[in-house]
Order: structure tokens, then C-alpha cells, then sequence
């Protein structure tokens, strides 16, 4: 009796059969002064790897790798800590008005699920307003084809306290630049904007476009603590995103802060340790969601769907097993 209800159960699973891709996430982290020093410290490494090995793709800011030896070091403990992927890296020249103190920016990204199709040092040097950034976004394109999107182009930016009104009002002619450059409207900013608290005065935020923009969501809630120290609550980290197709393209809500010190569960201490700031994360929908029946038919889904049609499935089999057990029964007694 127990094989002819398995055998039924499976002749079920076979008329229609369920797949789903995993999800696509993308974060933006400031590491806090990221260099040779900090990978000497084991435990700081793996909380870092472990947060980053969380996303596809991931920008990594305050990078300050004058030896070009950190880098080299964290890919390494990347691809030695998670080998069910190969991770690689794609990072801007130092940049900074200062010799003495620059930064990098730097995606650090799977080769299986991403692939870095074009990349460009924005120039800096619009008229009238030459100069604007301390450190002058690097822009990079992905193509992800097994995202709802399957193309788009990441701005970072990590803003100079003193002059976060300005840098962001320019970040707005940055995003025009990369339309019209690559033909492209799927574009996100994203990163360590200082956008809050004193930095961002809120008298200040009708002259910055980037917010008063109507084609721009911004992801991350002004009232979101991107901060690690209990002392400060401030929404510093963003996620902005351009374009309709690309909007659709996001979970709902998926956009958040990870708390890595209540999850690593991990000190106030410990988590400074680590870096002052929370990673800022999205998740990305998947490309389809195929259903596909005996006889050659198939539904491809998207987005929302996909989770509440997986749910009703698995509900379905579980009762249809039962109902299978029942009649079974039924028919032996």
C-alpha cells in the first residue's frame, strides 16, 4: 500500500512540475577604512566574507588598499569560504583630492551569475561644475540574465560629509551622463551617500534633484538606522533606483539594512570591529518562474507570483498525497 501511494504521489509531482531559481541580491557596504591592517584580523575577515558572500553583487567603499595587497587577500578568503561560486572583482584607480587619504570603490561579484559588460570612471569635469566629487563615481554594467531585469548599470557613491548636498545634486547629472553614454534607463545608485542626520540638512533636501526627481524611488527609508553604534541613528546608506522596467524589477520591501551584529550576534564592540555601517541589500526578481505540465505545456511566471504559486503547489501535493493515502486505504480494507 505505502509504494502504491508513493507511486501516485509521484505520477502527481511528474503532471506538473515546479521550478524557481534562487534569489539575486545586491549591497552596497561601507567597510570603514578597509586595508592591510584590517585583513590581519581573522575574525573581522570572516564576518566580511560572510556578509559578502550573501549577495551576487556587492560595492564595497572605503577600500584604501595602497599596496594592492587587502583586495587580493579578501577575494581569496571570498572564494575560499563559499565554493559553490567564483568570485571575482572589478574596482576604480584610487580617487581622492587627497594624496594622503583616497578610495577605492570596488564590485565584488559572482562569474556565474553576472558578467561585467562595460565599466567608465565618470570624468568629472562638467562645465560650470568641474570637480563636484570628492570621489567620482565608477560606473559599471552587468548583464544577470537570470534576473527579471537581465541588464543593468550600478552607480556608486560615497559622499563627502561636508559636501553630501552637492555631491548628490550632482549625482543626478551623473545618472543623465550614463543614459545618454550607454542608452540605457535601468540604472541604480547606490552607496554611503551621508544622506541624513546633519550631513543632509532637510532644508536643504528640495535642492538636491536626485530626491526631488518624481522617476527616482529611493529604497532605503529616511527613518532606516544604516548605523552600527547604538548611539546614532541615522539612514546614511541608500538605494536609488532609475528607470520603470527596473522598479519592477525589485521585490517588494526586499530593501533593507543587514543587522549583521544581531545576526553574527556579535558586540557593539565586536561589530565596530567589522565596519560603523550596516550593508544595505535589495533583492532582484527572478528572469521566470516555469510551470510545466505533462503533455508540453508550460507557464513561465514573474516576480510576485512566483512565491505564491510555489506555496500553492506544495500545499496541493501534501493534500493530494493524503488524499492518495486515503483512497488507498479505502481500496485494501
Amino acid at each position: 500500500m505505502r509504494s502504491s501511494s508513493l507511486l501516485l504521489l509521484s505520477f502527481f509531482i511528474g503532471v506538473c512540475d515546479v521550478r524557481g531559481t534562487s534569489d539575486f541580491r545586491i549591497c552596497a557596504f561601507n567597510l570603514h577604512n578597509f586595508g592591510e591592517s584590517k585583513t590581519k584580523k581573522s575574525n573581522v575577515m570572516h564576518t566580511l566574507t560572510r556578509i559578502i558572500t550573501r549577495s551576487d553583487v556587492c560595492l564595497l567603499q572605503e577600500v584604501r588598499d595602497s599596496k594592492e595587497k587587502a583586495l587580493p587577500h579578501l577575494l581569496d578568503h571570498i572564494n575560499r569560504y563559499d565554493t559553490e561560486h567564483v568570485y571575482k572583482a572589478v574596482a576604480s584607480e584610487r580617487l581622492g583630492r587627497s594624496d594622503s587619504y583616497q578610495e577605492q570603490y570596488v564590485f565584488v561579484y559572482r562569474t556565474d551569475m553576472v558578467t561585467v559588460t562595460d565599466q567608465h570612471q565618470y570624468p568629472d569635469n562638467r562645465p560650470g561644475d568641474i570637480d563636484a566629487f570628492s570621489r567620482e563615481p565608477f560606473v559599471v554594467r552587468f548583464k544577470a540574465p537570470k534576473t527579471a531585469i537581465n541588464e543593468f548599470v550600478l552607480i556608486p557613491q560615497h559622499t563627502t560629509p561636508a559636501n553630501t548636498t552637492k555631491e548628490l545634486d550632482a549625482l543626478y547629472d551623473v545618472l543623465q551622463y550614463v543614459r545618454r553614454m550607454w542608452k540605457t534607463e535601468d540604472v541604480m545608485l547606490l552607496g554611503d551617500f551621508n544622506a541624513d542626520c546633519a550631513y543632509l540638512a532637510k532644508k536643504n533636501r528640495k535642492n538636491v534633484r536626485l530626491i526631488t526627481e518624481k522617476s527616482l524611488s529611493w529604497l532605503i527609508g529616511d527613518k532606516t538606522d544604516t548605523t552600527v553604534r547604538s548611539s546614532t541613528s541615522c539612514a546614511y546608506d541608500r538605494i536609488v533606483v532609475h528607470g520603470e522596467k527596473f522598479t519592477r524589477a525589485i521585490v517588494p520591501f526586499s530593501a533593507k539594512p543587514f543587522n549583521f551584529q544581531t545576526e553574527y550576534r556579535l558586540t557593539e564592540e565586536q561589530a565596530l570591529e567589522v565596519s560603523d555601517h550596516y550593508p544595505v541589500e535589495v533583492v532582484l526578481k527572478n528572469a521566470t518562474y516555469n510551470v510545466s505540465f505533462s503533455g508540453g505545456i508550460s507557464l513561465a511566471l514573474t516576480g510576485t507570483e512566483q512565491t505564491a504559486v510555489q506555496k500553492s503547489f506544495q500545499s496541493m501535493f501534501f493534500s493530494l498525497f493524503l488524499l492518495s493515502h486515503l483512497v488507498f486505504q479505502l481500496l485494501t480494507q
